[in-house]
């Protein structure tokens, strides 16, 4: 599983629908003549549908970008860590969003990593948007909102080859973008050792579109969060993309 984070970013920007004028340019491409001048920083009209998986991959960060020391790479394939699971069940949303992790499937997904070339133990951040119909979105946060709760003296987290002891989650602080938002610091039992691993995990919903970030650190170093650049470069790709910026 690929980390867990936190981001501080100041006074919440709300994104109530972001996610649908990247519908809206997915559904009318070239022909749809030029996007209404909207203010700077403003919120796309919010009875859009969700965006086609092309347009959430353009919302996402750009294959190869650099973001300080982090470069980014998007995977031909999900990460194999998509195929983890909890047991109990219901911790599953704090494991992995993928489908099947809650009743609400999504629509539309994209998944990023980010890392440090350099550092052969550096900080990993994964990076997911996914788009989901009707209230979609905000159930998830609410089940993993739940699952914090419920999972927060430990479960297990199962993998493709070992079983490692999830200790505790706790709450973190979350970033002020979208919505709402939840962030959650995870320690966890090394499953060659004893020793403690800590990851984090961070939720911005905005709209139908939920951004997740998870942050690892190949080491017992407690990294404190998602990185805030990470963060905060995502978060303006995605709204970039809403607002037709470029």
């Amino acid at each position: 599983m690929f980390g867990r984070g936190t981001a501080r970013t100041g006074r919440r920007v709300t994104g109530v629908a972001v996610a649908g004028m990247l519908a809206m340019t997915a559904a009318c491409g070239d022909g749809g003549g030029p996007e209404p001048e909207r203010p700077a920083g403003s919120a796309p009209a919010p009875d859009q549908a969700p965006p086609a998986a092309q347009g959430l991959e353009n919302a996402a960060l750009a294959d190869g970008r650099r973001i300080g020391p982090y470069a980014v790479r998007a995977p031909d394939e999900p990460p194999f860590s998509e195929n983890y699971t909890a047991d109990p069940a219901s911790c599953q949303p704090l494991v992995s969003l993928a489908r099947g992790a809650t009743a609400h499937d999504p629509v539309a997904e994209a998944h990023r990593q980010a890392d440090i070339p350099e550092e052969a133990a550096g900080i990993g951040v994964l990076v997911q948007l996914r788009t989901y119909e009707g209230d979609g979105a905000a159930a998830v946060l609410r089940d993993l909102a739940a699952a914090g709760e419920s999972c927060a003296g430990g479960f297990t987290e199962v993998r493709t080859l070992a079983r490692a002891k999830v200790l505790s989650v706790e709450p973190a602080e979350a970033p002020a973008l979208g919505d709402e938002a939840k962030a959650f610091r995870i320690t966890i039992e090394d499953v060659k050792s004893d020793r403690r691993l800590y990851e984090y995990l961070t939720v911005v919903r905005s709209g139908p579109t939920t951004l997740s970030f998870r942050a690892d650190y190949l080491g017992t170093k407690d990294v404190g969060g998602v990185p805030r650049e990470i963060v905060e470069a995502q978060w303006k790709q995605f709204t970039d993309a809403g607002s037709g910026s470029t």
